[in-house]
């Protein structure tokens, strides 16, 4: 119990002095992202909302002189003697935080160094009156699941073991390595089913609209009609909070969603199911910056739930969970996985002992004699991403911010990417000439070459705002940046891989396991007995020839315990001014912490980073949560903290 006196009095005129036993004090967590007042406060139930207060509704209190919403956390077990303020107005009645996401947002919280005010409002969508008034809907009222017999899991080694597991009320966990051809709303759809007949509730996470729509008619196909809701950030705010309350109120047992859909309420959860866990959508842009994956694990644990990690190529924390035996895998046979995805030929660009191009004959030659859609993924966005001097090769920079300078289309001028000004008359520092060159090009550049040079196909560019979600043409040649593929009716017939090289030279250090989850994915749309063309280094997309994305996971972990960076250890980055980081390096941490920095970064900050053992990451965070709340408390700016950020 959180006990509040000393101060009350500065804050609530309305504090009253009484010896309270019972349910008429409630504990609160109220809406302040404070990292210093980040705990439960007790407040004075009045009369007249004596049947209004419940455990997970919403109120209205008064703290630090201001009303502020609340969440009803619980009602205290032991009397509470001393002065409190009262409650002053109920809100909503209708109970949205349950004990379980309560205990999940204060695990995440802790884990991420976090507050559990900020946690729960990336947990629970805005209140909607409409939403609300809705009757309660029996579950019993609605149809029943469809019967089916399952067939893709049983096709695998210990997959129907694993299905049984379900429907008998265990919590069996399996990271599942997706091929092409798979049908994997069904995959999903067995899984759920099998603990639904359980009676338990199952949360299944993918990473955009795209596959929610798949999904979500798949689903009902399968599943039957009304058996699960979407929840999505992307929702209409009364559709989201419906959604919302039917799982809240034990209505259905299933949510299908992105992120958002990780922390949905759902009763007796039994199974939690994310897809393509590596996909950077995962991660909350939000603090405290959870990922999707890591509250349903964590959600896991908590709730004893089974898990199923599903993806065409396996994360690094996937393999973790294997390495381990937290996690089973399960798959296809070496035989069947390499018959399923397309055979990659590697080229360089060179043709007959001359200097490498960037659109080498032999591509343009499988274009020609492809029978089908024709997918070309680009790596970057655009039209030329980049400039650079015609003559000395020099990057071309602003003359105002010395920042590089890009060209959105062939009639627009150069145009710097940092301040937006533009350079008609642009002359080269170096050298003094007049002509640029694009050293890299996007998608849409790539597009007008490819026009020009396949007059007969149906050009089609997807990327950045742009994105096209299918094609049924079956003469269409789709360039498309990573992520942004459209889906082909019957698959793609072709599958070129540009500028491989390109993606490898970005400056992260998930670069080679994320480069390769993105060509595996891209590979992933072509049909069966496809043809596949990588331009690179062959040394370097062996796994893409050999049809082994495992082989990846298993060398970048190797690599992770040699620098003790995530999913071994536990790193954080710390970003504000230098004198306050410069303060932080002496700081007392953990046993055996490594603090690096402060380097700067941009907008004029720097960065500090402290890496740690895995068993002592609670106790990082815990300390990293300190540094916030002496800040907080002291009325200083705070710094910016993520612990395990998708890049650094």
């Amino acid at each position: 119990m959180s006990v509040w006196a000393d101060t009350i009095s500065t804050m609530n005129d309305q504090v009253l002095a009484f010896d309270i036993e019972g349910p008429a004090v409630a504990s609160v967590i109220v809406d302040v992202p404070l990292p210093h007042l980040d705990r439960t406060f007790d407040y004075l139930i009045p009369e007249e909302f004596a049947d209004d207060v419940v455990p997970g509704g919403r109120v209205r209190v008064r703290f630090a002189g201001k009303k502020v919403d609340g969440l009803v956390s619980h009602f205290p077990s032991e009397p509470h003697e001393g002065r409190l303020a009262l409650i002053e107005k109920v809100i909503s009645p209708e109970p949205v935080l349950t004990q379980e996401i309560e205990r999940l947002a204060r695990a995440i919280a802790d884990r991420y160094a976090g507050t559990v005010s900020d946690i729960l409002r990336l947990a629970i969508p805005p209140r909607q009156a409409r939403a609300e008034a809705h009757p309660l809907v029996p579950a019993t009222s609605r149809p029943a699941m469809r019967e089916f017999e399952s067939y893709v899991w049983p096709q695998h080694a210990h997959g129907a073991q694993f299905l049984d597991s379900l429907h008998s009320g265990e919590s069996p966990r399996a990271v599942f390595d997706l091929i092409p051809g798979l049908d994997v709303p069904q995959l999903l759809a067995e899984a759920v089913a099998a603990a639904h007949n359980s009676g338990r509730g199952v949360v299944v996470c993918v990473p955009d609209a795209d596959h929610i729509a798949e999904l979500d008619t798949r689903f009902a196909e399968i599943l039957g009609p009304d058996q699960h809701v979407v929840l999505s950030s992307a929702q209409k705010p009364a559709e989201r909070y419906r959604s919302f309350l039917r799982l809240a109120r034990g209505e259905v047992q299933i949510v299908l969603g992105t992120r958002a859909a990780a922390w949905a309420p759902v009763t007796d959860l039994g199974l939690v199911v994310i897809l393509d866990d590596g996909n950077d959508l995962h991660a909350e842009q939000r603090a405290p910056y959870p990922h999707a994956r890591e509250v349903l694990l964590t959600r896991s644990l908590l709730e004893n739930t089974g898990v199923v990690i599903a993806s065409y190529s396996r994360s690094v924390e996937a393999q973790s969970l294997v390495v381990q035996g937290w996690c089973q895998a399960i798959g296809p046979e070496l035989v069947t996985r390499r018959r399923a995805w397309p055979q990659v030929e590697v080229t360089d660009g060179s043709e007959r002992g001359a200097a490498p191009v960037r659109l080498p004959q032999l591509v343009f030659k499988a274009i020609r004699e492809a029978d089908g859609p024709v997918l070309v993924q680009v790596p970057r966005q655009g039209y030329r991403s980049s400039l650079a001097c015609q003559s000395c090769r020099a990057h071309a920079a602003c003359t105002s911010c010395e920042g590089p300078l890009m060209q959105e289309s062939a009639s627009s001028p150069p145009l710097c990417r940092w301040c937006a000004t533009e350079h008609r008359d642009w002359v080269c520092a170096s050298c003094g000439g007049r002509q640029l060159r694009a050293p890299v090009v996007g998608q849409i550049r790539t597009a007008e070459e490819f026009a020009r040079a396949f007059p007969d196909r149906t050009v089609i560019a997807s990327g950045g705002s742009d994105v096209v979600a299918t094609t049924d043409d079956s003469r269409a040649l789709v360039l498309a940046t990573p992520g942004a593929e459209p889906r082909a009716k019957d698959g793609y017939a072709c599958v070129i891989l540009l500028d491989t090289w390109l993606m490898l030279a970005r400056d992260d250090i998930r670069v080679v396991l994320e480069s390769h989850r993105r060509w595996f994915a891209a590979l992933a749309l072509a049909r069966f007995g496809a043809r596949a063309i990588a331009i690179g280094d062959s040394a370097q997309l062996q796994a893409l020839v050999r049809a082994d994305p495992v082989s990846i996971a298993e060398r970048e972990l190797d690599d992770r315990t040699q620098t003790h960076l995530p999913p071994i250890g536990r790193l954080a980055t710390i970003d504000g001014p230098e004198p306050v980081l410069d303060a932080l390096v002496h700081r007392d941490w953990t046993a055996n912490s490594e603090v690096l920095g402060p380097v700067p970064i941009p907008d004029h900050k720097f960065r500090l980073i402290v890496r740690a053992p895995r068993a002592e990451g609670t106790a990082l965070a815990a300390l990293l949560k300190t540094v916030a709340a002496e800040r907080s408390a002291a009325k200083e700016p705070p710094v910016r903290i993520q612990i395990d950020p998708m890049s650094f």
